[in-house]
């Protein structure tokens, strides 16, 4: 259901089921990024789920295979890779290994989705690889409403701390923050492992939406601010009465925001309006993994 409705409020002329939907949707969203402020955009893959002893799950997710994002990513230079593996997958370091030699940015998971409890042991090997090849992990945190989850516990950074050991960077994507008024709120405790971290990041994707815009005067006001990095989360919605209703935006900006029909630019101007540095829309550059 959620998936039709952002379907519709991206103008799609038509449904999934379509044979041309996939090459619609990447050109349409390869011209919204060409006429936006931005330069390029990290285009993210989707793992399938996988049970921890390595055999797949049919859990009712999508998936973006690996290989058709390199292909999109050849094809669009306006986009960056960021694969998607599951460490228990019985071929993961070797996945890994192709997805570095075709020149992956980052590696994205869910966890909470992806049933991934990032603290296991037997995923060490997998995170001292990404580690060694300086491959950040952008990972989902706080609550989730557009993809099943798998394991709700998964979803406190608490259990990125594994990695974060080992040496891998680690950008929280949402900042931890809820995704509705029945999830936690983990941004404290995420601050909290920034300061214990240096390689641990967080992103400002999906904020302007109900209940995670409370994030957005967090991460202002915060002494961190040199380790939040811009992020979109398109195709979520991007509202513009949540800022201006907690007092981040005022009301001609609101105006200004809501007439953008580009997505990606109402956000990039919503968060220029609220007070986000020139630094937080490119500071990510240096962040991705050199290749």
């Amino acid at each position: 259901m959620m998936g039709h409705l952002m379907s519709r409020m991206l103008g799609m002329p038509v449904g999934f089921e379509d044979d041309d939907f996939d090459e619609i949707y990447v050109s349409r969203l390869a011209g919204l990024i060409a006429e936006s402020s931005l330069d390029q955009a990290l285009l993210l893959a989707q793992e399938e789920v996988y049970r921890e002893d390595g055999s797949k799950q049919d859990f009712g997710s999508f998936h973006v295979p690996n290989d058709y994002l390199f292909a999109i990513c050849k094809q669009h230079p306006v986009f960056l890779p960021a694969v998607s593996i599951h460490p228990a997958r019985r071929d993961a370091l070797a996945e890994l290994d192709r997805c570095l030699a075709l020149g992956a940015r980052a590696l994205k998971l869910l966890p909470n989705c992806h049933n991934v409890n990032c603290s296991r042991p037997a995923y060490d090997t997998f995170w001292e690889k990404m580690a060694a090849a300086g491959l950040p992990m952008l990972a989902h945190t706080g609550g989730e409403m557009t993809v099943p989850v798998a394991n709700k516990l998964y979803q406190n950074p608490a259990y990125l701390r594994r990695p974060l050991e080992i040496g891998v960077k680690v950008i929280a994507a949402h900042a931890a923050s809820s995704s509705s008024s029945l999830d936690p709120d983990f941004f404290d405790d995420l601050v909290a492992m920034m300061r214990e971290f240096p390689n641990l990041y967080a992103d400002s994707s999906a904020l302007n939406t109900p209940v995670r815009s409370a994030a957005l005067r967090k991460i202002l006001d915060c002494d961190l601010g040199e380790r939040f990095v811009h992020g979109s989360d398109f195709p979520v919605p991007v509202g513009t009465w949540y800022a201006w209703a907690r007092g981040l935006i005022d009301g001609e900006a609101r105006v200004r925001a809501a007439r953008i029909p580009n997505l990606i630019e109402r956000d990039f101007m919503l968060k220029q309006a609220m007070g986000f540095d020139e630094a937080h829309f490119t500071r990510l550059g240096k962040i991705l993994r050199s290749v």
